[in-house]
């Protein structure tokens, strides 16, 4: 999830013939799935009892070693030299403190709308982009951030049945996004697959200094996990790597202006595992809530795109 937000985050480009458009569109489609398969094996495994923390460390020692594996080969130890290392780990941690969260979230909330509280993310940082980031005001973008901030508020009001924890926890996870959108942009000189790298590193090494304090007390529980457990949750690690490489792709193929609706997909993806695996179905309301947020971002990235190729 945190780099499919991410992505809305990659300076749109002007079409070039070049491009592959289809192909990318069904790369990031693939990407939507393979995250939202990250987030539904995250909260299969809480619910049989991994702890949060476990699953995380799992999840990004796995990540880091498949990616290690898959660049180091082609690209040489040249991808591990970072041109602002310490924006690197400010990132890192960041987007460490967003993936505890947001899987946090996950234990109270149905994935779908979890997901949808999320792509508020994106949105407040085009809303306060005029003083943290250094953008021309734009009214549009805060249209756009408050219709979205409607459509969240539609999702979680009273009587959807959500649990007031969870919608806490899923806000403060948008916060940290947008907070990591903002870290992207301070490491947008580096190589994209350096970035990739130093995430997985900096959470999988921070995870690590907690284990000898956390892994004594979880022991006992895992010894009893049997293979499908052990399988799902490695498979965190695995989708997490796999979605990230995919999306890496999909803007090699097509400039962001182009593939920035699809990212929407991952609602859809979100929404059909949660009911499939848990019987947890969004009803009309809140499908109406999760429609207004993708609308607000869809229309401001066409609107941002229609804008830059005038001024081009």
């Amino acid at each position: 999830m945190a780099d499919t937000l991410q992505a809305r985050r990659v300076r749109p480009q002007p079409v070039t013939p070049g491009i592959r458009p289809i192909a990318g569109i069904i790369t990031l489609i693939g990407s939507t799935w393979a995250l939202s398969g990250l987030d539904a094996a995250g909260k299969w495994v809480m619910a049989a009892g991994v702890s949060l923390w476990v699953l995380c460390w799992v999840r990004y020692g796995v990540h880091l070693l498949l990616v290690l594996g898959l660049v180091l080969p082609s690209r040489g130890t040249a991808v591990l030299r970072s041109v602002r290392p310490g924006a690197q780990l400010m990132r890192g941690g960041v987007m460490l403190l967003a993936t505890l969260c947001f899987f946090k979230t996950l234990s109270y909330l149905p994935q779908a709308e979890a997901t949808a509280i999320n792509f508020l993310a994106p949105l407040i940082v085009l809303s306060l982009a005029p003083w943290l980031l250094k953008e021309p005001a734009r009214i549009s973008r805060w249209v756009a951030a408050g219709v979205g901030f409607l459509g969240v508020l539609i999702i979680i009001r009273p009587g959807a049945g959500l649990d007031p924890t969870g919608v806490l926890w899923g806000l403060l996870t948008a916060g940290m996004f947008a907070g990591q959108f903002m870290a992207t942009r301070r490491v947008a000189v580096d190589d994209p697959f350096t970035t990739l790298v130093w995430s997985g590193a900096v959470g999988t090494v921070v995870l690590s200094f907690t284990m000898p304090f956390l892994l004594p007390q979880a022991l006992p529980f895992l010894r009893e996990l049997q293979p499908l457990h052990w399988l799902v949750l490695f498979s965190t690690g695995l989708l997490g790597a796999l979605g990230h490489l995919l999306q890496i792709q999909a803007y090699r193929f097509a400039p962001a202006s182009l593939l920035a609706p699809f990212i929407y997909i991952q609602i859809v993806a979100a929404a059909s595992l949660g009911w499939l695996i848990w019987g947890q179905f969004p009803d009309a309301l809140s499908w109406v809530g999760i429609a207004v947020i993708c609308g607000s971002g869809a229309s401001l990235a066409a609107w941002e795109w229609k804008r830059k190729a005038t001024a081009r």
